[in-house]
């Protein structure tokens, strides 16, 4: 008896001295057990191949399984509520991407607000998107195509990838800052879209790099612009869309979230592994791979992106959907 009291009392004591521990070395012990990674989209998507690159990453530095699991559905909202409904322990993280920046603007009922709900952990990439036509368009760069469009208004079809997607709300900022009409055709995705695109149904898309690299090199389709302020090193001689149309800039912005109230010191070992990423020549190489370049930064630098994101990508809504409130 005296014993099994003795073993009681130590571990209670145990127990009272780790929840006296500082929040410090509490940190240093995460990750004690598998991670979960939501990507809000399906598998082989641009969305989940960085997903698994990413927890690939985590994984190997920090000796702990990160395992991607796809909730898709509703423009990556089905994930994110998951997220959000999470214990706040580290140990259930979304993969953040511009879905979550445009959703807040579309008039849904969510059950979460986005910039609220979801601790900013660690920016991943900033890829660019390209401005592709069809070989068929006679446009060359993006003012010829705009000059073409005014001789056409209405004729010209834009290729979207579904409803208040990046790419749709890409094009349709660069005809808020045009001026020029476009018939705008959605489809089911960016491959059928893409599809269409190198079929000649449509004449115009906003397409992420790491989809249109390929119909561009081999030929299928002829890019105008890159969406970013800076070229791109998977394509460099290409253009940028600033250089056209003065102060244009749209790209997906995508990194690492947590739910609110997530522990600051469990959200910095995160941020400091990916960031350490920036720097290893293989994960950056691969990192580029996917037409993106590394968006460096604390979680509070992620989350003033996110929410300059948000805000951008309202206006377009507005302007594209003006009957969401």
């Amino acid at each position: 008896m005296r014993a099994a009291r003795f073993v009681a009392a130590l571990g209670a004591a145990c127990l009272s001295g780790l929840t006296s521990l500082p929040e410090t070395a509490l940190a240093q012990a995460y990750p004690s057990r598998p991670v979960r990674l939501l990507v809000g989209f399906p598998q082989g998507g641009p969305n989940d191949i960085l997903g698994r690159m990413t927890a690939r990453w985590l994984s190997d530095r920090l000796k702990q399984p990160f395992v991607v699991e796809n909730q898709a559905g509703q423009s990556g909202n089905i994930a994110t509520e998951t997220v959000v409904r999470a214990a706040p322990d580290g140990y259930t993280l979304l993969l953040v991407g511009p879905a979550n920046a445009i959703s807040g603007s579309l008039g849904q009922e969510l059950g979460f607000n986005f910039l609220r709900d979801i601790e900013p952990v660690a920016g991943i990439t900033r890829e660019a998107l390209v401005m592709v036509v069809h070989p068929s368009v006679p446009a060359k760069n993006p003012t010829e195509f705009i000059a073409l469009a005014r001789t056409k208004p209405g004729q010209l079809k834009m290729a979207s990838t579904g409803n208040a997607s990046s790419p749709h709300l890409s094009g349709e900022l660069f005809k808020m800052m045009t001026g020029i009409d476009l018939q705008v055709i959605h489809y089911g995705g960016g491959g059928p879209a893409l599809k269409a695109m190198i079929a000649g149904e449509a004449d115009m898309m906003f397409e992420p790099l790491s989809a249109a690299i390929e119909p561009i090199r081999s030929g299928k389709l002829r890019a105008l612009a890159a969406s970013t302020r800076d070229r791109s090193e998977a394509l460099p001689s290409l253009p940028v869309m600033n250089d056209y149309v003065p102060g244009y800039e749209a790209s997906a912005a995508t990194g690492l979230g947590a739910p609110k109230g997530t522990a600051a010191n469990v959200i910095d070992v995160l941020n400091k592994v990916i960031n350490a990423g920036f720097h290893d020549a293989i994960f950056k190489s691969r990192l580029l791979d996917t037409g993106g370049v590394p968006l460096p930064g604390s979680p509070a630098d992620f989350g003033k992106v996110m929410a300059l994101e948000t805000e951008k990508w309202a206006k377009v809504v507005q302007f594209a959907l003006p009957k969401t409130k």
